[in-house]
């Protein structure tokens, strides 16, 4: 259900957009301010709009970093210490919230978040996360010191969330619309075949990401069977000790029957137990999807301590994650220090070095604010609500003013220019129509949504249940969500709106 809306945004976006932004920065020898300053001056706020974007997604995505350190230090111990939960105070027992849950989401949620249990209840920064926090950025800090030119069900179908999620991946998998690409892109020769470049990494580039499905899919479909035989264990053994039944007289294949026997034969006595017995269900757990990080952290922390010699997976995992991380973070600082250190008026007064510290250091300590323990509230809000809606506005501006402003048949020679070769039919209709149809149609989509969605709410971790509860957005953080997508999106047209004025005054 989710993979054909993703391989239709591929072909009909990924590529295509990707296409584009690479041969604006390789044409333009530009940053995303300057590129588009270029197309037209009316266009200067498109720029802007992107640098905006990857501000936030700074601000909050190298918590994902920290949180990868916190993993890969504490994977060389042994055993490891989500493998089992910890003893509670008395030493008599497991910790009363690990027993309700399970020992990874135990120490995802308490040890490493140490979450509070909504957003109102903001605590405390968590000083070893901030810690993980500081040494991500100085990595960060590091690598563009050494200096950076590259980087590396189907009913679901009729479901406008399943097309803006597939949307919303390829956008964030191929860094549409955050200005990194045509960053990057405006250190190639200008005579490099960015159209091969475009087509090679988009192939690459989803096909890792369907292969990492098929492992996490394959993970997700274990620890449920595994959580649902572990359930069905304990109201077996529950049953046996309560009416002291013979050993192998209980099984999960005559479970139910037994139920209804025990509940049937002794119905006071089943009367008592009954908050006690879990209702076990495979499709429970199966519909019990972890999103986003709990995804890295939650499931893959379920298989890796699973394994044989887990240390050595752990060890891997939170590497390559790490290594992942800080690529997509170099992408991002790029896309904010590319513009930076573009303008004559910042660059002429302060080195490279400086700009670069100074955008890592404020966002670091802005960042310190996802280090508390509701800091995972407020990184769900930056990752659901800073990006998505201002992406799609970015990149429909960017197709229709490439298309129509500086003009398809002009692109086409500059592409002749650049890598000898006009661009074929494809390329041209995804550029001129589908691309920009398909974006707007998304834009309705999502708007609608949202409309239709009323309260917008969050998931809190309530440690007396050990699982996560639905609640409404509080008011602040309400105006939060509105001021992210407003300062974005509103850098388009009050560029335009900048930019008449100053030529109406200086005609005047």
């Amino acid at each position: 259900g989710f993979l054909i809306p993703y391989l239709i945004m591929l072909i009909a976006e990924g590529m295509p957009l990707l296409y584009l932004e690479l041969a604006v920065g390789q044409r333009m020898r530009q940053g995303s301010i300057g590129a588009w300053k270029i197309i037209s001056p009316y266009l200067c706020g498109v720029g802007v709009a992107s640098v905006v974007v990857s501000f936030f997604l700074s601000m909050y995505y190298n918590v994902i970093n920290a949180w990868a350190f916190w993993y890969l230090f504490h994977s060389f111990q042994d055993p490891l210490p989500w493998a089992t939960c910890p003893l509670n105070s008395n030493r008599t027992g497991y910790e009363e919230e690990c027993e309700k849950t399970s020992s990874t989401q135990y120490f995802w949620y308490r040890q490493t978040l140490n979450i509070s249990p909504s957003l109102e209840a903001s605590g405390s920064v968590q000083w070893e996360q901030a810690l993980c926090l500081t040494l991500a950025w100085l990595v960060v800090y590091l690598c563009i010191l050494r200096g950076t030119a590259s980087t590396g069900k189907l009913e679901q179908l009729l479901n406008p969330k399943t097309w803006i999620s597939a949307a919303t991946q390829i956008f964030f998998s191929l860094g549409l619309g955050f200005g990194s690409l045509i960053a990057f892109a405006s250190y190639n020769e200008p005579s490099n075949n960015c159209q091969r470049h475009a087509i090679i990494v988009s192939l690459i580039n989803s096909t890792t990401s369907i292969f990492a499905s098929i492992v996490t899919f394959s993970i997700y479909g274990f620890k449920a069977t595994f959580n649902y035989e572990s359930c069905i264990n304990k109201v077996i053994l529950l049953l046996l000790n309560a009416f002291d039944l013979e050993e192998g007289s209980l099984t999960a294949d005559n479970l139910n029957e037994m139920k209804d026997y025990l509940m049937a034969t002794y119905p006071l006595e089943y009367a008592q137990l009954v908050p006690q017995i879990k209702n076990c269900s495979l499709e429970a757990e199966l519909d019990t999807a972890v999103q986003g990080t709990g995804l890295a952290f939650i499931v893959y922390s379920e298989a890796i301590k699973n394994m044989e010699v887990p240390q050595l997976y752990s060890v891997l995992y939170f590497f390559m994650l790490l290594m992942l991380g800080i690529g997509s973070m170099l992408g991002n600082t790029a896309a904010i220090l590319t513009p930076l250190t573009d303008s004559r008026a910042i660059a002429s007064r302060f080195p490279k070095e400086v700009i670069s510290g100074v955008v890592c250091f404020v966002n670091c300590i802005i960042g310190l604010i996802f280090t508390m323990e509701a800091g995972n509230y407020w990184f769900d809000i930056f990752n659901d609500y800073a990006a998505t809606l201002s992406l799609l506005l970015i990149v429909l501006v960017e197709t229709i003013a490439v298309c129509y402003i500086y003009g398809i048949r002009r692109f086409e020679k500059d592409l002749y220019t650049m890598i000898g070769h006009k661009p074929n039919w494809y390329w041209k209709i995804m550029w001129a129509f589908v691309s920009p149809l398909l974006i707007i149609s998304l834009f309705i989509f999502y708007l609608t949504d949202y409309i239709l969605t009323g309260t917008l709410q969050y998931q809190a971790w309530d440690a007396t249940q050990g699982q996560l509860v639905t609640k409404d957005y509080p008011g602040y953080a309400l105006a939060v969500i509105g001021l992210l997508v407003a300062a974005s999106t509103m850098c388009i047209p009050l560029g335009a709106l900048v930019t008449f004025i100053r030529k109406r005054l200086k005609r005047e």
